[in-house]
This record gives structure tokens, C-alpha cells and sequence, in this order.
């Protein structure tokens, strides 16, 4: 990992709202669970790739080249596009930057009140973090 998850405080403040995976340029970006390609195109100056998952979660994946069409269904480690080689996402390496959107608490539908979580979590390579009260009560 080049660079982890930084929650923002607010929804529109900084943070980096996802993981940068070191990989080569031009290596296959796979899918990390199965969904429908929802989205394929361009945004500002690269190309994204998202998924929808089954539970409403949205993986999107940056900067690619060669993505799936949309309507695309795929299964947790197809190919689903490659890193783009003419654009270097990371300052000292290529790498690709994995987001995910989670549907809010209290929200309609997966399309509206889309929260950023981090990706990571989805692995099992990290765990929540838990507040625990502190005082007298406590014991640890």
C-alpha cells in the first residue's frame, strides 16, 4: 500500500478518501467482489471504473485504461481494466487508487447518501476502530 484511508472530518473537508495499491503500469485491475460495471468514463483528466456490489457498496477504481463496458457483470477476481500507464496517480510510483462508497444510514436507496469507508475494511485487513470508555468503570 503507497498510501492508506484518511477519513474526512466532514463529508466536503480533505482526507483521502480511499487506498493507493502500488501497481505496475498497464497491470490488470481486478475486481474485488462481484457487481455491475456502472460506470466507465472519464472524470476530469482519467478514466474510472465502478463497480456496484450486490449489499449497494461502489468500489471505483482510478486512473484506468481499457475498462469494462457498462452493464458488465463480473465475479470477484476478473479483469475489469488496467492501470493506465500515461498518468501517474501517486508522486513516486504508479499506483491505483481503490475508493468505496457504502450507502449512509437512513438513505433510500445505494444511490443516494453514499459514504466513503475504507477499502481495506472490506478485506478484513483492518478493523474498525472502537471508542471504549475510560474512568473508574473501566477495566481493561
Amino acid at each position: 500500500m503507497v498510501r492508506g484511508f484518511e477519513k474526512p472530518a466532514a463529508r466536503w473537508a480533505a482526507g483521502h478518501r480511499g487506498v493507493d495499491l502500488a501497481l505496475e503500469a498497464g497491470g490488470s485491475v481486478l475486481a474485488p467482489y462481484e457487481g455491475e460495471v456502472v460506470f466507465a468514463g472519464t472524470v476530469v483528466d482519467r478514466q474510472v471504473l465502478t463497480l456496484e456490489h450486490p449489499d449497494g457498496r461502489r468500489s471505483s477504481f482510478e486512473p484506468v485504461s481499457n475498462p469494462l463496458p457498462v452493464g458488465s457483470r463480473v465475479q470477484a477476481g476478473d479483469a475489469i481494466a488496467q492501470l493506465d500507464s500515461n498518468i501517474q496517480h501517486c508522486t513516486s510510483s504508479f499506483c491505483l487508487h481503490w475508493g468505496v462508497r457504502e450507502p449512509a444510514p437512513g438513505s433510500e436507496t445505494a444511490r443516494r447518501g453514499l459514504d466513503y469507508t475504507n477499502p481495506l475494511l472490506l478485506l478484513g485487513l483492518e478493523e474498525p476502530s472502537v471508542l471504549l470508555p475510560i474512568g473508574d468503570d473501566f477495566a481493561a
